[in-house]
């Protein structure tokens, strides 16, 4: 794909750039990927590169917790759909300073509604628990210390600004807020998401907190979350409307503490395959057959972690006890 781009008229001056569309996640994630691998393997030959790249990505969360101010990202897309571009030429809506770090687009890609994604942040923050113990591992003070304190800021703000008090659920996690009064109460069923922070963001599966959350995301309340004669479980805005996402079944019941649910949700998935052997990326809550992608990698992927999680060979182990957090007090069950 060098020298290609998903729009032509997105092609910048970097020939490896495929999309310049700004998500916190595409950061995170290959941070998490580093530490888990070194954790389950031991190996070091990759920590020394994982420590450049997380010296750089600390600076530009650190740029984008003060986005009005400080950031050169804009991004512009003329002639898609909404969701494709970012209003105020390309800045995104207004946002205040709150200690959380901005981003431009969802992890589906779509663009945020409010700057501050609060499943992201919290995504962040764990990936950065991970760098300050791998930095720890290398010696490497000052950076161990700069993770540390980034990751404290991303929680202590994500309690502080991205949470709700809801009438039914009580205090829950907003799905997206902007510091100026503004909160979207939804999931996505893309990772990061709401229902899954205990698997990408060191929040305990007791955490009451992401209780209260979690009975909100598997509700009417949540306007992504579907119930037909086929299935029931969280879609997303990116794909039409009435349609589950077997990411999301497949999070459920790995984020249960409810052995049952855990094995219902695989029947689910198990049921919901249009006979085609493979996960799609979302089917109609009444209609499996009516499905979008063919196959999907990621939902196969997450569908093999349930089963294997289900016979206790899944990874678990490293999501369930996660490194050490710098972060605000938990919430913890009475």
């Amino acid at each position: 794909m060098r020298g290609r781009a998903q729009v032509p008229g997105d092609l910048c001056e970097n020939p490896w750039v495929w999309e310049e569309k700004y998500e916190v996640d595409s950061l995170a994630f290959p941070l998490l990927l580093a530490h888990r691998f070194w954790a389950t393997t031991g190996r070091t030959d990759h920590v020394s590169r994982t420590l450049r790249t997380a010296r750089t990505v600390i600076a530009v969360w650190r740029t984008e917790q003060d986005h009005e101010r400080l950031s050169a990202y804009r991004f512009r897309r003329r002639g898609g759909a909404p969701g494709d571009t970012l209003p105020d030429a390309g800045r995104g809506a207004p946002v205040r300073r709150t200690g959380m770090t901005w981003s431009g687009f969802r992890p589906s890609d779509d663009a945020c509604r409010y700057g501050y994604n609060v499943p992201a942040n919290l995504c962040a923050a764990a990936a950065l628990d991970g760098v300050a113990e791998l930095a720890r591992h290398a010696r490497a003070a000052e950076l161990a210390e700069d993770a540390a304190r980034l990751a404290a800021e991303l929680r202590t703000a994500a309690v502080q600004h991205g949470t709700v008090q809801h009438p039914e659920f009580g205090s829950i996690y907003a799905y997206e807020v902007d510091g100026n009064g503004n909160a979207l109460l939804m999931d996505d069923a893309n990772m990061p998401g709401l229902l899954s922070l205990p698997l990408v963001a060191n929040v305990p599966t007791t955490d009451a907190v992401y209780l209260a959350t979690r009975q909100f995301v598997l509700s009417p309340a949540n306007p992504t979350w579907h119930r037909g004669t086929a299935a029931e479980g969280v879609g997303s805005p990116h794909t039409p409307d009435e349609h589950i996402w077997p990411i999301a079944i497949a999070v459920q019941g790995l984020t249960s503490n409810v052995r049952a649910e855990r094995i219902n949700a695989l029947e689910t998935l198990l049921s919901t395959d249009a006979g085609t052997g493979q996960m799609h990326e979302s089917f109609h809550k009444d209609d499996p057959c009516r499905f979008t992608r063919p196959w999907f990698s990621w939902a196969n992927a997450m569908y093999a972690e349930l089963a294997l999680d289900i016979v206790d060979l899944g990874t678990r182990p490293l999501w369930a006890s996660p490194p050490p957090t710098s972060q605000a007090p938990r919430h913890q069950m009475s």
